[in-house]
């Protein structure tokens, strides 16, 4: 068993309640997170499900520490990054990528794909910056020529294919996906979860995949964690959880959506289909 790459422990994070007003010149403040605690192994993928408002794209900002914890632990790599300074984070940086929801805004229309997938390179002073962004869209299933094309030109599998090129030319440890399929047609979705999948397995990534479709979770995740109003009421390894939840929310969310039965020739396909 290798150690894991993550360690949330008592996690909590409160953030102002713009809605009330201010009491004694201080804004109320409202818990999005309650006292979470869970591990993220090496080179596995968890999913990370719950109700809108659950707290569940909160949980993985602080877990890429765009967000900091009122409290608790976030443990990476043994260390505590939960409330380290700017500073301090940014040779981490590298290590945690993000995979955006929609593709289009998160990626430059000024800028190739080329120059888009070679800025962070460039940015960490990477050698061969160019030559490694070409090798990253290579990996992901885009041909040489898509490094010359704007983002405009490409379909919705394809740019979400840059975001992932983008985000694994660094070749980091740890990767937050949130919703990147929710925009995607049946087709491009399957090819991307495939790619996402397969980039895991070759280099052992770290990926939290948020999405409120379980059945795509069930699919593709290793292990699950359930979130309800900011805290964890299940978790655990998928087949567990689906096969037998314990939780009534965790029973509520699989009865809600159903399930089709998807197996690894499922992601096979999807795999030999093309961008």
């Amino acid at each position: 068993m290798t150690e894991p790459l993550f360690q949330i422990s008592d996690l909590s994070l409160a953030l102002p309640d713009m809605a009330r007003k201010p009491l004694l010149g201080r804004a109320p403040r409202i818990e999005i997170l309650k006292q979470v605690s869970f591990e993220l192994a090496q080179g596995a993928i968890t999913g990370i499900v719950g109700e809108s408002g659950s707290g569940k794209t909160t949980l993985g900002r602080v877990l890429v520490r765009l967000l900091a914890p009122t409290a608790g632990r976030v443990m990476f790599k043994g260390r505590d990054i939960g409330q380290l300074d700017e500073a301090a984070l940014k040779p981490l940086r590298r290590d945690l990528q993000m995979i955006f929801q929609d593709p289009l805004s998160s990626l430059n229309p000024r800028h190739t794909v080329g120059r888009i997938v070679a800025t962070p390179l460039e940015r960490y002073g990477v050698d061969k910056a160019r030559r490694r962004a070409q090798e990253a869209l290579e990996r992901v299933g885009l041909p040489g020529a898509f490094a010359k094309r704007y983002p405009h030109e490409l379909s919705g599998g394809q740019r979400q294919r840059v975001g992932i090129a983008r985000a694994v030319a660094l070749e980091p440890a740890f990767i937050l996906a949130d919703e990147v399929v929710s925009g995607l047609d049946v087709s491009s979705q399957a090819r991307v979860l495939a790619l996402l999948k397969e980039l895991a397995a070759d280099m052992n990534l770290t990926i939290a995949f948020i999405s409120h479709d379980l059945s795509v979770i069930r699919s593709l995740c290793d292990a699950v964690v359930v979130l309800d109003r900011g805290a964890i009421v299940e978790a655990g390894p998928c087949g567990q959880v689906f096969d037998a939840p314990q939780s009534l929310v965790t029973r509520q969310l699989i009865d809600a959506i159903p399930l089709p039965e998807i197996d690894d020739s499922w992601f096979d396909k999807a795999a030999v289909a093309g961008a």
